[in-house]
């Protein structure tokens, strides 16, 4: 019996990680919630266990979860469970790793400043940097996020967050592996809750895919479908160029056109051959080996954005674009002048623009910049300044 501990248990953690840790089997999974405690107190009625609704499979009921801890309510419980636990893993978003535009720890991010002035720690970061100074025995930390090499990310961020603070490490006794995360997971509705019953229901496709770096510092659940690989990155810019990139289209460009869902976007007669010049597109940026699975690839993710069951919000997908138009747009842009990420750039920034003169708070990090940014005479440069792609402001002017 092994025990993993994650942070962050929203629903693509239910419907993911902790789905196929169940059916593993031999493993308890204590989860952590860094703010709120609505997770785990809806949790904690129904002794953790929850349904799980698979689309066109049916209902599973997950019970692996032994415990929740609030983070600002116990810090030292979730010390406690990181003192012993074999694996600690995490899907806290991208904006959970508060990284600059380059990708390194933003140092003045309030958050990490706190958190080094003893304040805490309340971040993903700061937890993991001081819990891992406290522990000598060997760890896997496996990072379930949509980044570009997560795992090597994430420990980059944690030792500078260590540097900084003047934290002692073992970093021999800790393996941070890559790995590529996929199953579209919408917010639960209620019609999800009516239909199963359970208020904390979560609803996912029957798809599932998870590729890890196979580079464990100790035991892994015997994880059921899982690729484990020398190399992750081949994995991860087909899935993050094609799949989130064509996401992140869908989103901007649909609520432009007044559209609500993934599978409403996805049928617009202008909108579906920007999709699928961008996968094309994006297609042509990776590796060889990968080049013959592209069109395959592409047609089975247009049926699954085509689903209608899974409800899939655009303003979901729609929310911390600043966090992802790095990796999802900007490769495909800078290797290939696409006009289809062309159109999905001027989409986002038409999205940013519309919505801070509707008054509306942007759900971002950077949403600050961006309303500061929008409101000058020429925001293009200043918005692309914050994904990294200034230099591209010409392409996208014409």
């Amino acid at each position: 019996m092994g025990t993993l501990l994650h942070f962050g248990l929203g629903n693509f953690a239910r419907a993911h990680l902790l789905d196929y840790t169940d059916q593993a089997g031999g493993w308890d999974v204590v989860g952590v919630s860094l703010r709120s405690s609505s997770v785990r107190d809806g949790l904690a009625r129904q002794g953790f266990e929850y349904d799980l609704c698979v689309q066109g499979q049916g209902v599973r009921r997950i019970k692996v979860l032994r415990d929740v801890l609030v983070a600002p309510e116990d810090r030292a419980a979730v010390f406690d469970v990181m003192a012993d636990a074999e694996i600690i893993s995490a899907t806290v978003t991208e904006k959970g790793y508060h990284l600059d535009a380059a990708g390194k720890l933003n140092l003045r991010d309030p958050a990490i400043v706190a958190d080094l002035a003893g304040q805490g720690p309340a971040t993903l970061i700061g937890i993991l940097a001081f819990g891992l100074a406290e522990r000598r025995k060997p760890v896997t930390v496996l990072s379930c996020d949509n980044r570009m090499e997560n795992g090597k990310t994430l420990e980059t961020a944690v030792s500078d967050f260590a540097n900084a603070a003047g934290l002692d490490v073992n970093w021999d006794a800790v393996r941070f592996p890559n790995a590529m995360v996929d199953r579209i997971t919408p917010a639960t509705t209620d019609a999800v809750r009516a239909i199963s019953g359970d208020p904390m229901a979560v609803p996912t496709e029957a798809f599932s895919e998870w590729v890890i770096e196979d580079n464990f510092a100790g035991p892994h659940p015997d994880w059921q479908g899982v690729q484990l690989v020398d190399d992750v990155a081949p994995h991860e810019m087909r899935k993050l160029r094609m799949l989130n990139g064509a996401h992140s289209l869908l989103a901007y460009a649909g609520l432009e056109r007044g559209l609500t869902y993934v599978h409403e976007a996805v049928r617009d007669p202008v909108l579906r051959p920007l999709v699928s010049g961008l996968m094309k597109d994006a297609g042509a940026t990776l590796p060889a080996a990968l080049q013959a699975q592209v069109m395959d690839y592409a047609e089975a993710l247009l049926r699954r954005f085509e689903n209608p069951e899974l409800a899939h919000r655009l303003d979901q997908i729609a929310m911390d674009g600043s966090q992802k138009l790095p990796y999802r747009f900007v490769p495909t842009l800078r290797e290939t002048g696409s006009q289809a990420v062309i159109a999905g750039v001027r989409a986002w920034i038409s999205y940013c623009t519309s919505e801070t003169a509707k008054g509306r708070a942007l759900n971002d990090p950077c949403a600050s910049e961006i309303d500061a940014a929008v409101k000058q005479q020429d925001p293009l440069v200043p918005l692309l300044r914050l994904v990294g792609a200034e230099d591209l402001a010409p392409l996208i002017r014409e």
